[in-house]
């Protein structure tokens, strides 16, 4: 059984199949993640459909995992299904707005935590998809979700085929603040950096995409202003169409 100190990001996967009493633990556990008012504001899509998940892979820019993993987790922000409830007791509701968009994306995230910490504690591999928000409408069209549906993350979950390494992470003291924030000064940021841009690793990335920093790799390389613009405004749109904003 592994802890939360030994996660790894995994991207290959054994194509054995989860069995379904560890699915069924695995969504048990996502579901009694803390909740915005005791609401679920989500819902959880499962894939397991191989030809799914070929469509899902076209959309999460052909990342192979998604192919390979047994198993692909979608969790979306839902205010479809609490609206339909107040409705049907005739009680008023006014959810299509950005405070319950975000009180859903937050149920979400933490019913996908819950979901990534029993999968690992069963000795799988797990891996978070950004690409769900890249790509949002296609991801609406492929999984049929209705209005009020909005998904936020993925997980594919399976046996690894690797282990890498530990990923590093910042000092605790980059991230925790005592009482109230405390502002970064420029001595901070050097000394919070200094061993990630100090590591071979990330040398070697930095040399390779031939920019002068690692902070330029990030806005540079992968996470350049275009693509910023482009696909936030494709959420916005769809959020527009949703009513939430």
């Amino acid at each position: 059984m592994r802890t939360i100190f030994e996660h790894r990001t995994i991207r290959k996967y054994k194509n054995d199949p989860i069995p379904q009493e560890h699915i069924e633990l695995i969504l048990k556990a996502a579901i009694r993640a803390s909740t915005t008012g005791n609401m679920q504001l989500y819902s959880i899509i499962v894939t397991t459909d191989q030809a799914i998940k070929e469509k899902l892979w076209e959309v999460h820019f052909k990342q192979d995992m998604v192919k390979e993993a047994p198993l692909l987790l979608t969790f979306c922000a839902d205010i479809r299904r609490f609206e339909k409830w107040c409705d049907l007791h005739g009680a008023k509701h006014n959810y299509r707005n950005i405070l319950w968009f975000l009180n859903s994306v937050t149920d979400a995230l933490l019913a996908a935590q819950n979901a990534a910490l029993q999968a690992e504690s069963l000795d799988y591999g797990i891996c978070y998809l950004g690409t769900t928000l890249y790509n949002a409408d296609k991801i609406i069209e492929i999984l049929n979700l209705p209005d009020g549906v909005f998904p936020i993350t993925s997980l594919v979950i399976g046996i690894p085929n690797e282990k890498p390494p530990l990923t590093d992470r910042l000092p605790l003291n980059a991230v925790i603040h005592y009482q109230t924030y405390k502002d970064y000064n420029q001595e901070d940021i050097i000394k919070i950096y200094y061993e990630k841009e100090n590591s071979d690793f990330y040398k070697k990335i930095v040399e390779q995409n031939n920019v002068p920093s690692l902070a330029h790799v990030f806005t540079d390389k992968r996470y350049t202003e275009n693509d910023n613009i482009f696909f936030s405004e494709k959420i916005i749109n769809i959020l527009k169409k949703l009513k939430f904003i």
